[in-house]
């Protein structure tokens, strides 16, 4: 078929090479975010979609908003099959959708009709959930609702952060794009509407939500450090000042510190939860970079009694 890959952040590389390489499609053009301002000087950047496109010799498409006219009327002169989109990042407007022959197929990070919306690997996280996956769907004007064309399963690691799940994800959800891509191409797979019952909503963590209530459960304070890591990242308040947790443990047998309360030693560093404590294993301070949480607490000097959360 003839293909146009929508996506944006590094997290769609990997779908994108998987097309590239599987040799029985054309892609013809990719669709991607303008590009966005980062680092100290501001300077725009292109996505890491649009880098790798680039890097093939693939038309780039940047439209403000997917239903300006002069991205329509390109898109249509394309003349797309099918359309595979991954964490694109922009509502794609009927008359988008209409294009292609065969839709816009969306590859999504969890196993639907579970946790539909923009951060479901965060959430699958939050949740304690032992399994999740990705799913390729053809795109309706719903929420992530439209029918489900297959699936892939990935377990989720005690110790694992959104990043680190977001990452296998992205690879065992390339190959199921590519093998939806086939299916769809010789008729073999038809998209299943979504069962009524499961369904659960992933809606983006921002920077207030990744607060952390040390009255909370130790197991519930590890999931939030963890679904948001690398972003937006889990704070809490040491003297007036932000701290972000990167990495904690629980620690079962330490039930002896209230929530927020300190307990420093040589080469360890605990702090008590509504249950039992966790230790801190790695702490980035306001202005500082990231650090072991012992290293940071003896440039601290902390003294007896102080705490975590304000």
């Amino acid at each position: 078929m003839r293909l146009v890959f929508a996506g944006t952040p590094e997290v769609a590389v990997p779908a994108l090479d998987a097309l590239l390489a599987s040799g029985r499609h054309e892609v013809a053009a990719v669709v991607t975010r303008p590009d966005a301002p980062a680092g100290r000087g501001r300077r725009l950047i292109a996505s890491p979609v649009a880098e790798r496109a680039m890097e093939a010799g693939i038309e780039v498409l940047k439209p403000n908003r997917p239903r300006d006219e002069d991205f329509l009327t390109r898109l249509r002169e394309i003349a797309p099959d099918c359309c595979p989109v991954v964490a694109y990042g922009a509502l794609l407007p009927r008359v988008a959708l209409d294009v292609p022959a065969y839709g816009w197929v969306n590859l999504h990070f969890s196993l639907l009709p579970a946790w539909r919306g923009a951060a479901p690997v965060q959430h699958s996280v939050l949740a304690g959930d032992e399994i999740t996956g990705a799913s390729t769907f053809l795109i309706e004007e719903g929420l992530d609702s439209g029918p489900v064309y297959g699936t892939v399963t990935e377990q989720i690691r005690p110790t694992d952060t959104s990043g680190d799940l977001l990452t296998r994800l992205a690879f065992a959800g390339a190959g199921l794009l590519a093998a939806t891509m086939d299916g769809i191409e010789d008729g073999s797979l038809k998209a299943v509407p979504q069962p009524a019952e499961g369904v659960t909503l992933a809606p983006k963590i921002n920077v207030e939500d990744a607060h952390v209530d040390w009255s909370a459960p130790a197991l519930r304070v590890d999931r939030l450090v963890r679904a948001c890591t690398p972003a937006p990242g889990a704070w809490t308040v040491f003297r007036g000042e932000r701290l972000k947790l990167i990495q904690v443990t629980p620690v079962p047998e330490r039930t002896d510190l209230a929530p927020g309360r300190l307990s420093v030693g040589k080469n360890d560093v605990f702090v008590g939860t509504g249950s039992y404590a966790v230790e801190l294993l790695w702490v980035q301070a306001q202005g500082k970079k990231p650090m072991r949480a012992a290293d940071w607490a003896r440039g601290a000097r902390i003294g007896d009694g102080e705490g975590l959360g304000g």
